[in-house]
């Protein structure tokens, strides 16, 4: 079984460890554009050799876990040099350019549109988590397209780390991922940089933040690297999204300013439902 993972950091290198707790007998390739990722993750065994593409025809499996922008370039061409049984899956935040992008490929039928709603606020080789998929959704795309065999590799491999699959087609993915992924991750972006350029003195900031503080802007800790390419890929529903977060904004501003602390209170125990909505999901995550 020689897998190869084309970026060394959370996503990547955290389903290494469960293919590996899985099937000890797997080969773990490692490639990625930063040396010094290669290293440590070689150095704490996330990968057992450094590979480059030219290695890609001996793969069974290659995960690509890299920025959506970078995906897209790089895409077409590991598709070109994968054998013909192999399966090649992407990790991405974003699907509807990724899947326009090989609709025509000779090989569509052996990639997997992919994205596992998991992470963290972390990055790096170091940052990889067994079992950090274990209760979490795969969401796949366009699965008809990927040859069946493969399908049901990819379905056997998500079943032994204990994902639930979810099927959905690019479009409306991209549309619900800007609301309850994208969204928050901007929201946390905006809420630190509006407290750290209100407070100056940093020592304040860590002596009154509570928990309810760090909780919203954990994720504004995310690399940017990733989240920017995903936010330009998905500009059309982020920008949506985002005109319906400030008008609702704007709206609780406004019961502010005119003291209607009654209105203020009903949107809130209105909000309140989304505990119902959210119950029995254990980890809100990527």
């Amino acid at each position: 079984m020689e897998v190869f993972i084309i970026g060394i950091g959370l996503i990547g290198g955290s389903l290494a460890k469960d293919i590996k707790k899985q099937h000890p007998e797997a080969t773990i390739h490692g490639i990625d554009i930063n040396e010094g990722h290669l290293d440590e993750a070689l150095e704490i065994g996330l990968i057992d050799a450094k590979a480059t593409r030219a290695d890609l025809v001996k793969a069974d499996w290659v995960i690509i876990g890299i920025p959506v922008d970078a995906l897209t370039q790089e895409l077409g061409g590991i598709l070109d040099a994968v054998p013909d049984d192999a399966l090649v899956l992407d990790m991405g935040s974003t699907k509807e350019q990724i899947c326009a992008l090989v609709a025509d490929h000779p090989k569509r039928r052996n990639f997997l549109a992919c994205h596992p709603i998991a992470g963290t606020e972390f990055s790096g080789p170091s940052a990889a988590l067994e079992g950090l998929y274990a209760g979490k959704t795969m969401i796949i795309c366009e699965v008809e397209k990927t040859a069946f065999k493969l399908q049901e590799k990819a379905l056997e491999l998500f079943r032994e780390i204990g994902m639930r699959v979810r099927y959905m087609n690019p479009v409306a993915h991209d549309k619900h991922i800007a609301y309850v992924s994208h969204l928050s991750h901007i929201s946390s972006f905006m809420l630190g940089k509006t407290v750290m350029e209100k407070e100056k003195n940093e020592r304040d900031i860590f002596d009154m933040a509570g928990s309810g503080f760090e909780s919203t802007v954990r994720l504004a800790k995310s690399s940017p690297a990733m989240w920017a390419p995903i936010f330009r890929q998905n500009k059309t529903n982020v920008v949506e999204t985002l005109n319906e977060y400030i008008q609702n904004l704007q709206a609780f501003k406004n019961l502010v300013e005119q003291g209607d602390f009654e209105g203020m209170y009903n949107e809130m125990e209105a909000t309140n439902r989304i505990k119902d909505i959210l119950n029995g999901i254990p980890i809100l995550n990527k």
